[in-house]
């Protein structure tokens, strides 16, 4: 069964597209598992399936065979990865990544604020000539 898989795994890795469909096939569970968990995202669960077996599909062509892992294990971060990419990307506006991440760190900042304070941040100036303000 292993010499098999390895078989089919370099098929598909030189364009044999039936290779890659069975692959695919017989790893479904996996893939539906995975899908599972981004269920309720306001994505039909059948296209966050689609993007997980892209990354199924992905992780094959990247495998290397020297690898002392198993083809499954290697594939869950890239079908994880891939989701989570759509998730994040599929927006009507694009937001950096960068911005993404200033995002979380005032959220801590303001968390923080609020636990030392006692109360939510505020965009009045604590100046003693703020009469124009």
């Amino acid at each position: 069964m292993l010499c098999e898989i390895t078989n089919e795994i370099k098929k598909a890795q030189n364009g044999d597209k039936d290779a890659m469909a069975y692959l695919v096939e017989e790893n479904q569970g996996l893939i539906w598992s995975i899908v599972k968990r981004f269920a309720g995202r306001g994505y039909d669960i059948e296209d966050i399936y689609q993007i997980g077996a892209m990354g199924f599909v992905k992780s094959i062509r990247n495998f290397d065979l020297s690898f002392d892992v198993k083809l499954t294990t290697y594939a869950v971060p890239y079908i994880i990865g891939e989701i989570k990419r759509f998730l994040r990307d599929d927006g009507p506006i694009k937001v950096s990544r960068s911005l993404k991440d200033l995002y979380r760190k005032i959220k801590e900042l303001q968390k923080e604020y609020i636990t030392k304070v006692g109360r939510e941040p505020t965009m009045r100036r604590n100046c003693k000539n703020t009469k124009n303000l």
